[in-house]
């Protein structure tokens, strides 16, 4: 199993409304190194859900239901979505702020490539930012 960050504007769709919806293709990617990511993405792999914007927070994980498949709004084989559904929403969101502040991020995609959509999570960063969730904040 495999472990992701999946970033989204909390405006256009944010946890409360992937939990409210219980199932969602995730789409909308376009950038080619995102797009790679999303491609490696298997069925059963979790994922962590990063609201962007104003929020810049680590907000729940989900759970990936369907492997990559063609995004059926486009007409081109190469733009993927997947399919997710909530699997827990954190004690509490993990702030960018504490990602930076913290040496354990160092060198980590969400620190060096702000841009990025899709990344992958090395597991030590996973166990690392839930054990951040299930802390008070610093």
């Amino acid at each position: 199993m495999a472990r992701w960050l999946l970033k989204t504007e909390p405006d256009a769709y944010s946890w409360d409304d992937l939990a409210r919806d219980k199932r969602t293709p995730w789409d909308g990617v376009t950038n080619a190194l995102a797009l790679k990511h999303m491609r490696t993405i298997s069925k059963g792999d979790s994922a962590l859900i990063y609201h962007t914007g104003d929020q810049r927070t680590i907000i729940g994980i989900a759970e990936v239901v369907a492997k990559p498949y063609p995004d059926p709004k486009e007409n081109d084989p190469r733009i993927v979505v997947i399919d997710i559904k909530p699997k827990k929403k954190l004690a509490r969101p993990v702030t960018l702020d504490e990602f930076k502040a913290d040496r354990a991020f160092a060198g980590w995609d969400l620190l060096r490539n702000s841009r990025l959509s899709v990344m992958p999570v090395p597991l030590a960063m996973w166990n690392r930012i839930i054990a951040m969730a299930r802390s008070a904040a610093r």
